[in-house]
């Protein structure tokens, strides 16, 4: 993509009411657009890392045997009436009416709706078990929304949904969903920590939620030093076998954010006890029958007699995970992007567009780049060098060339890479090579 031709509304000055580093990079990136308290339009360069991560959380629901399907927005009252949360639920839920005076509301998770589609569909214990996700935009009307797309009132979620026949391949089914989410989050470049929470809302006895470290995390964590080390589970972990023994690896090491952690009584020497804080990036969630017992979802069992299915939930802020991404991986100039999430691999950059020399070399090597599939943001706009540089500092590529007369009269073009700062002179083809081969 040629930058003169893209929609890239950069800002030099930080708006005043960005308070966190991701919100202040988010604008002056040109990522987000507020269009009212938070809500917001994502432009073409936010809109595509938003893509990115929600593909590679999509990747491993597949991967690990849920179905993806999508939900509505709005949904009828009536379903949360039935389950006995629509009051409980709060001043957080956007409570609507149509034109005939049926009340509607604006979904902030979906529990009640999948649950009506799994009693309308599933019958028998030969149809389980299920696990359902879809990717899809919520509302939850915060008092108070801060720090641009990381509490926002309108974000994209995935949430997922487990049926099963009995407890013991439930807590499967959570397990599944544990590992995946380990996985999900190191593919983004993130290492998230697991740690027991509070149900809330939702509800259920058994729930996890996982936090990525960041110096302007929300809430300050406690974690066991040697969780640091933990493996992550590799492309050959079989979702279908016992996962067990990984859950415990995880679980069996003291972790607890701020609300849950007492010094006073901390099982963990001071010596092995590391702290930091954090940014919850998803939530896990197994209640049992909290839903199907009301709503009536049952399957008829292998005696003929009627079962409750047994049920968890699963949410991933996709959106919140931009945000999070940023807080974890910045500097002084600006984002510094994973490649599996970068909106583009590599910014290529002609620093003397008045040079004919130097534009025929870099108009060669964009469109050599494009050829190879490299995904190649060009700045072809007539800048001094300066400008360009520091725009692509701000935008975090993971990969600069430069392309000037100096370096072009001995044959090679400038090569950064944007996490470590090293450069190095490479010719046309062998920078041509260097992004065309690697994988």
């Amino acid at each position: 993509m040629r930058l003169s031709r893209y929609f890239l509304p950069t800002l030099k000055e930080t708006p005043a009411e960005a308070e966190v580093v991701s919100h202040r990079l988010m604008l002056r990136a040109g990522m987000i657009r507020q269009a009212s308290s938070g809500i917001y339009s994502w432009l073409p360069l936010g809109l595509k890392v938003l893509q990115n991560i929600e593909e590679i959380v999509r990747r491993e629901q597949l991967r690990s045997g849920a179905q993806e399907i999508l939900m509505p927005t709005i949904q009828s009252a009536d379903l949360w009436i039935e389950s006995g949360r629509y009051e409980d639920y709060g001043a957080e839920m956007l409570r609507i009416t149509d034109r005939r005076g049926r009340e509607m509301l604006y979904g902030p998770t979906n529990e009640e709706l999948i649950t009506d589609i799994i009693r309308s569909d599933i019958k028998s214990y030969r149809d389980l078990p299920k696990n359902l996700f879809h990717i899809q935009w919520k509302f939850r009307d915060e008092i108070r929304p801060r720090f641009g797309v990381m509490r926002g009132r309108e974000f994209l979620m995935k949430d997922n949904y487990s049926f099963d026949l009995d407890e013991a391949a439930a807590r499967h089914s959570y397990n599944r969903m544990f590992v995946a989410y380990l996985r999900t989050f190191q593919a983004m470049g993130l290492r998230a920590f697991p740690m027991r929470a509070d149900s809330g809302p939702i509800g259920g006895d058994m729930s996890h939620e996982f936090l990525v470290l960041a110096e302007t995390g929300e809430s300050k964590v406690f974690f066991h030093k040697d969780m640091d080390a933990l493996a992550i589970p590799g492309d050959d972990v079989d979702y279908d076998g016992d996962l067990q023994p990984i859950v415990d690896q995880w679980t069996s090491l003291y972790a607890a954010s701020d609300e849950q952690h007492d010094a006073a009584n901390c099982p963990v020497a001071a010596e092995d006890l590391n702290s930091g804080r954090g940014i919850e990036v998803g939530h896990i969630f197994f209640f049992g029958t909290k839903y199907s017992k009301p709503m009536g979802a049952v399957v008829q069992g292998p005696g003929g007699d009627e079962i409750l299915v047994q049920m968890g939930s699963y949410g991933i802020g996709v959106s919140r995970l931009v945000a999070a991404v940023i807080e974890a991986s910045h500097d002084e100039n600006g984002i510094i992007w994973p490649e599996s999430v970068a909106p583009f691999r590599v910014g290529l950059m002609n620093l003397r567009i008045d040079d004919a020399g130097c534009t025929a070399a870099a108009d060669d090597l964009y469109g050599k780049l494009q050829a190879a599939g490299v995904d190649v943001l060009y700045d072809d706009r007539d800048e001094r060098a300066g400008a360009k540089f520091s725009r692509m500092d701000l935008i975090g590529l993971p990969w600069q060339i430069a392309v000037g007369p100096r370096g072009l009269k001995d044959g090679i073009v400038e090569v950064k890479n944007r996490a470590t700062g090293e450069r190095i002179d490479l010719s046309p083809e062998d920078a041509l090579a260097r992004f065309a081969t690697a994988k």
